[in-house]
């Protein structure tokens, strides 16, 4: 039973307000001048006025509603670190237990584990708090516990602006000291110039550690390439190269320190991603034929291609009387290109050249230096290949893959992909070569060689080789045996993947990665990490697969097309993943590169301060020094208005809410009342003035 006394006027207020006032100040005169019966006057007009205000007394049935507490565990990913997440669990079962005894309390239980899909949001309780009050009125609130590291990434501001006003506490699973070195990069770009050296900052930090040195392995695909000892806390300069187009994967590894927390973070990854500015091609075509337009129309179509074309239009031993100075308006700079500059090339292309001292041979040993040194030659043979006049009788014998027989066959075929160039990414699966004959036209004439070395990925009749592909020292060496290829480009017969095919080769010669023959690629896409594994090899081994927080996982690939192997693993691990076989490594960066769960690991409740204080809570660390074992401050439920928290107790807020069940209602001054109570004072009024 609750009573209460209400109100509800007669009149409106203002009149109340105004006869009120009249009627004390005519009362006041009569008992100042004493006048008789004054007193009972007063008492009369009392009556009525309190009669006007119609007092109700008001007698409800409540029925008192629970608060509700929320419990967060976080079991994200930097809970993982140190049996943390064993005691965020165990701190939960006895947060449990000791609140079953609590009345008038209901207690929600929320887990906040990795996102299935991986992303680099960080933890995020408060979403999950949000989502568990979203049907909770605000003035049930008791406040929140929550049990992490204190790693947080979506605290706000206050949640009084969502109308909850409530302590929240924090049980911090991590212990106080911990130690732990990690690296930090604070700038990279993520664009580079293939060629070009990039700048990359970075630091050491160490927390709860003398101050002191570390050093730091730079790798560059997988193979260590410096080794820097830098101060601790300084921000260092590196330089890296660009080597190739597409990404290039940088990893710098600090080394770790006795008793620190994790070496997950001692690692970092900085992926650029490599542009070539232009492509730089010199075509040296050794006289006009019919195919060297559809070489020049091919290269200049390209806008990042910037080609130099070299055409030899009349041999030395021809003879005329056509002055020089009309033949030509400024002599050829050979010596320039192919002694001074010949370095700034990418590629050089040998179309149907041949031997006629218009190069001399100190020129082509000079080609011959800049493939083992990493530049990269194509060459496309014509009848003089056979001759004495061959390329091969010159120092350009020594990067060759195969060596010309004195044959040259003139007959129709259908170039065909062999068993190797099914595996080999510059011909697999070109446009109509997996079918018997292939889909495209024929070529009339090879140059029959004996292979020396080299993969032969196309062969003409009789499987004679017809594209060999071949590494010299740091530099690469194809060879196509016919000169026929225009035909594809002019669509005889259907035409074919001539522009496809070529292009393919020139970027295998620019050592793309896409176009790499022995790779192992790992990708991801939503919770599925998708390793790749491109080999010429019959099979293709295991592949270990390590997650940021060190679980290592064997994956068996299967052959989905000639040459390429793949697996897909289910992931929810937000970092660097390592993939490694017997002879390759890769990494795989599934949400980022550098995520937040792993960037700040040491335990600390700065991040939960401020909102905290604002709601009167207060963190607590539950484990001890050394072991897992936990111990939680009490629990007290503490009236509004009151501190909730104190040294070993937390508080959750008493809100005394209510649902009225029933009512009644009772008014004091019935109309009979109030006429009676009146007509008693004024006829009592009137007897004390007539005596």
């Amino acid at each position: 039973m609750n009573l209460s006394l209400e109100f509800s006027p007669i009149l409106p207020t203002e009149a109340l307000v105004v006869l009120g006032l009249a009627a004390l100040a005519i009362m006041l005169l009569g008992i100042l001048k004493r006048a008789r019966g004054a007193w009972l006057r007063f008492a009369a007009t009392a009556a009525v006025f309190l009669a006007l205000l119609n007092p109700i007394a008001r007698d409800e049935v409540r029925t008192i509603l629970p608060d509700v507490a929320v419990v967060v565990t976080d079991l994200s990913q930097s809970q993982s670190i140190d049996g943390r997440s064993e005691r965020a669990v165990e701190a939960g079962r006895q947060l449990k237990t000791d609140l079953k005894t609590a009345k008038d309390l209901q207690v929600k239980y929320v887990t906040v584990r990795p996102d299935p899909v991986p992303n680099d949001e960080g933890t995020q309780l408060f979403k999950a708090l949000n989502e568990a009050l979203s049907d909770v009125p605000p003035e049930r609130f008791a406040g929140a516990v929550l049990i992490t590291d204190g790693q947080v990434h979506d605290v706000p501001e206050s949640l009084r602006a969502q109308g909850y006003d409530g302590p929240v506490q924090a049980l911090i699973t991590g212990r106080k000291g911990e130690r732990d070195r990690r690296i930090v990069v604070e700038e990279a770009p993520k664009f580079g110039i293939v060629g070009q050296q990039l700048t990359v900052k970075f630091r050491v930090e160490d927390h709860n550690l003398p101050p002191g040195s570390a050093e730091v392995t730079l790798s560059r695909g997988g193979q260590q390439t410096e080794r820097l000892r830098v101060p601790v806390g300084t921000s260092v300069e590196v330089e890296i190269t660009i080597d190739h187009g597409g990404t290039n994967i940088t990893e710098l590894a600090v080394s770790p320190v006795e008793g620190e927390l994790t070496e997950m973070n001692n690692r970092v990854v900085v992926l650029t991603d490599g542009v070539r500015d232009r492509l730089r091609v010199l075509l040296v075509s050794g006289e006009p034929h019919a195919g060297e337009r559809t070489w020049r129309n091919l290269l200049k179509s390209d806008a990042a291609v910037d080609l130099v074309h070299f055409t030899i239009l009349r041999p030395p031993e021809k003879q005329d009387s056509t002055p020089i100075n009309e033949l030509s308006l400024i002599a050829f700079p050979t010596r320039e290109l192919f002694s001074q500059k010949l370095n700034e090339f990418d590629l050089i292309i040998f179309d149907r050249y041949q031997r006629r001292g218009v190069l001399p041979l100190i020129y082509l040993a000079n080609v011959s230096q800049f493939v083992e040194e990493g530049g990269a030659v194509l060459t496309a043979a014509g009848p003089a290949f056979s001759t004495p006049l061959s390329l091969y009788r010159t120092p350009l014998a020594s990067i060759l893959p195969s060596v010309p027989t004195g044959e040259v066959i003139t007959q129709p075929f259908h170039p065909m992909i062999t068993q190797r160039g099914h595996r080999h990414p510059v011909t697999r699966n070109l446009e109509g070569g997996n079918q018997s004959p292939p889909g495209w036209g024929r070529w009339f004439r090879l140059i029959n060689v004996d292979p020396k070395q080299g993969e032969i990925v196309m062969s003409g009749p009789s499987e004679r080789p017809l594209m060999i592909l071949d590494r010299v020292g740091k530099g690469r060496v194809a060879q196509l045996l016919s000169d026929h290829a225009w035909l594809w480009a002019r669509g005889f017969e259907g035409g074919g993947p001539q522009a496809e095919m070529l292009r393919r080769l020139a970027h295998w010669l620019m050592k793309e990665p896409d176009l790499e023959e022995e790779a192992l690629l790992g990708s991801h896409k939503g919770q599925t990490l998708t390793i790749e594994r491109r080999t010429m090899a019959d099979a293709a081994r295991p592949v270990t697969v390590t997650s940021p927080s060190g679980k290592e996982t064997e994956v068996e690939l299967k052959e989905e097309q000639s040459g390429v192997w793949r697996a897909r693993l289910a992931v929810n691990e937000v970092g660097v993943h390592r993939l490694k076989d017997d002879t390759l490594s890769a990494v795989a960066a599934v949400g980022s590169a550098d995520p937040k769960e792993l960037a700040e690991i040491i335990a600390s409740p700065a991040k939960l301060a401020k909102l905290m204080q604002d709601t009167g809570g207060r963190a607590f660390w539950v484990s001890s020094a050394t072991g897992n074992e936990i111990s939680l401050p009490a629990i007290r439920r503490v009236e509004p208005g009151r501190r909730m928290s104190g040294q070993g107790w937390f508080g959750l807020k008493r809100n005394g809410a209510f649902r009225v069940e029933s009512l009644r209602e009772l008014s004091l001054f019935s109309n009979l009342l109030a006429l009676a109570a009146l007509m008693f004072l004024l006829a009592f009024a009137w007897y004390r003035e007539g005596h």
